[in-house]
Formats: C-alpha cells, sequence, structure tokens
C-alpha cells in the first residue's frame, strides 16, 4: 500500500512538473526582445530595509541577477559563480567601474532578510554589489521591463539563468546568459559597453537555446542536464516507512501480550482447609 502511495505521488508531482514545462524558446525570445529598452526606476528595499531606487546605481554599468533565496541548489551556485567572475572583473577594470544588485523576485518571501542572511551565506560584502527586495504589486512590470520569465513548476520556480548588463543610462545593452558565470563571458560585453562599442544583440536564438540552462530541478554532472529531484520524495517516504515500522512493531508486542494474555490457563483459587 505504502508503495503504492509512493508511485502515486511520484507520478503525479511528474504530471504538473511536465504540465508547467517552462518554454526556453520563448522565454530567451522575451529576454532578447528587451534589449535597448530601458527599466523604470523601480523602488526596492536593500539588504537593511532602507528604500533605495534603481537609480541609485547607474552613472556606471550595472550587473542585474534575479535570484530567489528559497532555491537551495543552482541559485547558490550561479551566485557564486558571479562572485568569483565580479572579483575578478574588480581586478581587471576596477571596482569602481561597474555595480552589481541581485533582485529577489519570489515576494513576499525574498524579504531584505532573508537576502541579507543569503548574502552572508556566500560572504558577499562588496561596496560595490547590493540584495534588493522589491514589492510584490512591481514584480510582474518589473520583471517584464528585464525580460526575465519565469514559471512555478513541481520542483521550485524555472527561469532563464541569466545576468541583464545595463549602461549607465539604464538601457539594458545585453543578456549573459548561462549557469556558469565567468569573467570572460561577463568581461567581454562590460568592456565593450566601457569602450562605448554598440549594444550586442545574440547571434543566434537556436544557437542560446542550446547553451541555457532552466534551474530548479537537479544538475546532473554526468548527463550535462538537469533532472528532476526525487530526492525529497524519497527521504519523507524513508521516514515515513520508518514510522509506520514502528507503529506496526508495537502495535504486534501489544497484540501479542494481549493474545497471551487471553489464553493462559486461570489458575484455581487456593483452597484453606478447615481444622478438624
Amino acid at each position: 500500500m505504502l508503495l503504492l502511495l509512493l508511485a502515486s505521488a511520484m507520478n503525479t508531482a511528474l504530471a504538473v512538473n511536465e504540465a508547467g514545462k517552462f518554454d526556453q524558446a520563448d522565454a530567451l525570445r522575451v529576454s532578447q526582445a528587451a534589449i535597448g529598452g530601458a527599466p523604470a526606476n523601480y523602488t526596492f528595499l536593500d539588504r537593511q530595509g532602507r528604500p533605495v531606487r534603481l537609480s541609485n546605481y547607474l552613472g556606471k554599468p550595472l550587473l542585474v541577477s534575479f535570484i530567489y533565496t528559497g532555491c537551495f541548489q543552482v541559485c547558490p551556485t550561479t551566485t557564486r559563480s558571479l562572485h568569483e567572475a565580479v572579483q575578478t572583473l574588480q581586478k581587471i577594470v576596477g571596482p569602481d567601474q561597474f555595480n552589481v544588485v541581485s533582485i529577489g523576485f519570489n515576494q513576499p518571501f525574498d524579504s531584505p532578510q532573508a537576502l541579507r542572511a543569503f548574502a552572508a551565506q556566500h560572504s558577499i560584502n562588496a561596496a560595490n554589489w547590493e540584495f534588493l527586495s522589491p514589492h510584490g504589486s512591481i514584480v510582474e512590470p518589473l520583471t517584464r521591463d528585464f525580460g526575465f520569465s519565469y514559471e512555478s513548476t513541481a520542483a521550485g520556480i524555472d527561469h532563464v539563468l541569466k545576468v541583464t548588463l545595463l549602461d549607465a543610462q539604464g538601457r539594458i545593452y545585453t543578456q549573459v546568459y548561462g549557469d556558469l558565470l565567468t569573467p570572460e563571458k561577463l568581461g567581454e560585453p562590460l568592456r565593450q559597453l566601457l569602450r562605448g562599442a554598440p549594444l550586442v544583440q545574440a547571434s543566434r536564438l537556436s544557437d542560446l537555446v542550446e547553451r541555457v540552462r532552466i534551474i530548479c530541478t537537479v544538475y546532473d554532472p554526468t548527463t550535462g542536464g538537469y533532472r528532476y529531484d526525487y530526492g525529497l520524495i524519497l527521504e519523507i517516504a524513508g521516514g515515513l516507512t520508518f514510522f509506520l515500522a514502528m507503529i506496526w512493531f508495537f502495535a504486534s508486542e501489544w497484540i501479542s501480550r494481549r493474545r497471551a494474555r487471553w489464553q493462559s490457563p486461570t489458575k484455581p483459587a487456593p483452597t484453606v482447609q478447615s481444622p478438624l
């Protein structure tokens, strides 16, 4: 019975995941269409809960990464990758030549407190990098302005892994895709922007589709792809199996003792002989 319930849960999870399958090509078209546009001057809360505007980080190139703090696998990996790339770029072009912001789009969960903890967990304390929490009411127009698409699934939230590069005036210069954000991938468009080169457009959308990874499923290094994570289901099933086994054990012991008590012969009461 337990195996049937587990199989049913796994099949249901897979069905939900397939039904909400993320359309990479459409998300990339939306992302590329945003290049050249200028997002509105939105107001956020920084890690300390202070109101700040997007324009506070302009006047120089700005790298924008969308994350959600509830992601325990790919988002942290991508953020660490971005952190390493930023540290290298600071040495190459200088720490005062660009800014970085990570925006928590999963509201109300990506609060300033959650983002502060996320940044501390990954030891990110650079002066030119801030973590921003938008109000839930602006998440839709904000992500639309940046060409950022996402979709909830049974495994979490799927979205295109990318960093958006804005110029000093706040226009989207290019989108940098992928789960591994190397100094080369970020450094080349950043140097072009600092040199005043024209806006960068992607060459072929089909090539981008092949390179972009979708998050919140589990990366499998043996296949180079992402798979559905059954780990949580199996852990729950294992715990449930142990719990039911313990119930069965104690119930069996109780029944055995009761049965033994019922089946044992009743000893006759001792007789007392009166003296003659």
